[in-house]
């Protein structure tokens, strides 16, 4: 199956541009639901997370508390590593069980670390959601309730704009209005068709 990663910084607009290929019957396979999913309530990787960090890195209702969990890892690169040992192989079943699951032409794995978490190696194409970090800045900063300085901060701490866009086979600069993002998806969402037809 012909399978499309999609990927860009904060801000960028890789929501919108799932949306509308979503909107044009294509499966969306989420490595951030992925993520979340593996730690969730009653998951094994939530157990080992208890067993390994204690029951106070639970919330009352007994979902993960990721803000106590956040502070560990980043304070800590044994922990961090610890972690990531255990998530990231979930994660990859994850993703694979949802490729695998698809029923559409063609498929879509969005994951802000596409490249750097390996993911790429599901994908036969990387589509990169670019915007001017000003604009990224200005979404963040409103969507999330961040100070712009929290914003460059993550901006800063994700891959750079050039290294993302030398992985990218395809480039939606998304710095005009939704109307113009959508004919930029359907003019690549015919281009994907065919190769899913190959």
């Amino acid at each position: 199956m012909f399978v499309l990663g999609v990927t860009g910084g904060i801000g960028s607009g890789k929501t919108a541009v799932t949306n509308a290929f979503s909107d044009l019957g294509i499966t969306i396979v989420d490595a951030d639901i992925a993520a979340r999913s593996v730690v969730k309530q009653g998951s094994e990787g939530l157990k080992q997370i208890e067993e390994h960090f204690g029951s106070d890195i639970l919330l009352k209702d007994g979902s993960l508390n990721r803000a106590k969990l956040r502070e560990i890892i980043f304070s800590n690169p044994d922990e961090k590593t610890w972690l990531e040992n255990l998530t990231h192989p979930l994660i990859r079943e994850e993703i694979k069980q949802g490729l695998h699951n698809s029923q559409s032409p063609y498929t879509i794995l969005v994951s802000p670390l596409l490249v750097e978490s390996g993911q790429n190696t599901f994908v036969n194409r990387v589509l990169v959601v670019d915007a001017p970090t000003e604009l990224q800045v200005e979404r963040t900063s409103q969507r999330d309730n961040n100070t712009p300085e929290q914003v460059q901060a993550i901006i800063n701490a994700q891959a750079d704009r050039e290294t993302r866009l030398s992985y990218a086979d395809d480039i939606i600069v998304n710095d005009q209005d939704l109307a113009h993002l959508k004919r930029e998806v359907a003019k690549l969402h015919q281009q994907y068709l065919t190769f899913s037809e190959q």
